[in-house]
């Protein structure tokens, strides 16, 4: 058995067994506003519920293990004592995924994500209208555990106001939890769907995603492209070139000519096809064939 004094190993691989052995935990997507009102949305997966009476829930955004640095999301916590946690579920986790990229303060990761910014009604924070479940909450308090990078900072807040999607809900009013459908982090890229098990996202932390506000808008506005795949779409660094396209369309014209004709709608479930696969350069290439 391997056997580990915390204070002997760095703290990123002390990070990682951590996250590899806890798990699946429970993602608080966090929305927030700073002191001018600007909004800020990121997931944390150091976060449960704690009381029902009072109903008070914990996450902890942790000082960066990189460069010491804290999060927008504590910053904001500190300064306005207000945040919406939104739980997420399978539909909107490529998305949620995507909202994790650390873009520069003042970014709007709900429109980086494509997410819709929704008005609370007790606290200005806004909701993610995508999330099945949304608690407006009052921070009570926050700890510090440590001022050095990977420290914790507990975020005590107490729900003041909670708001459900009905078509979560069964006969008896109770949320399904297969209709739910929620999703929980592990360790490295890996995700649990409760209902399913483990599936991976690649992380998109190494990368800056142009985001789903920078993808064409016919794309963007499509009727066959969901969620998860403008997610996946929004997470790569650049779009392929116009030079790239052509190559692509003149060796599909090569192959298969016919898809050439094919409507706008068929093109984006072929994209569709590939983006199940993975493989996200071949469906933006058939996206800007046309």
């Amino acid at each position: 058995m391997l056997s580990i004094n915390p204070n002997e190993i760095s703290v990123a691989k002390l990070h990682g067994y951590l996250l590899g052995s806890i798990a699946p935990r429970p993602i608080a997507f966090a929305s927030t506003v700073d002191s001018d009102g600007n909004p800020n949305l990121a997931p944390f997966s150091f976060f449960n519920v704690f009381s029902a009476n009072p109903p008070i829930m914990v996450f902890s955004p942790a000082r960066s293990v990189r460069d010491n640095t804290t999060k927008h999301t504590l910053d904001n916590c500190i300064a306005t004592k207000e945040v919406v946690i939104n739980v997420v579920n399978y539909n909107m986790v490529h998305q949620m995924s995507l909202a994790s990229t650390a873009y520069e303060q003042g970014v709007n990761e709900f429109e980086k994500a494509g997410f819709t910014m929704l008005a609370s009604e007790k606290i200005s924070p806004f909701r993610v209208a995508e999330s099945p479940v949304q608690f407006e909450c009052k921070v009570k308090e926050v700890v510090a555990l440590g001022d050095e990078g990977g420290a914790g900072n507990m975020i005590i807040c107490e729900v003041v106001k909670v708001h459900i999607q009905e078509d979560i809900l069964d006969d008896d009013r109770k949320i399904d939890q297969h209709k739910i459908d929620l999703v929980a982090r592990a360790g490295g890229s890996f995700y649990s769907r409760a209902k399913e098990g483990f599936f991976e996202i690649p992380k998109p932390i190494a990368t800056l995603g142009i985001g789903v506000d920078a993808i064409p808008e016919h794309i963007r506005n499509s009727k066959t492209l969901t969620g998860n795949d403008l997610g996946m779409l929004g997470n790569v660094e650049e779009i392929p070139s116009n030079e790239d396209v052509a190559v692509f369309k003149k060796q599909t014209m090569e192959r298969c000519a016919h898809i050439l004709q094919a409507t706008q709608e068929d093109m984006h479930k072929k994209a569709q096809d590939y983006l199940e696969k993975g493989d996200v350069a071949t469906a933006w290439k058939i996206l800007l064939i046309k």
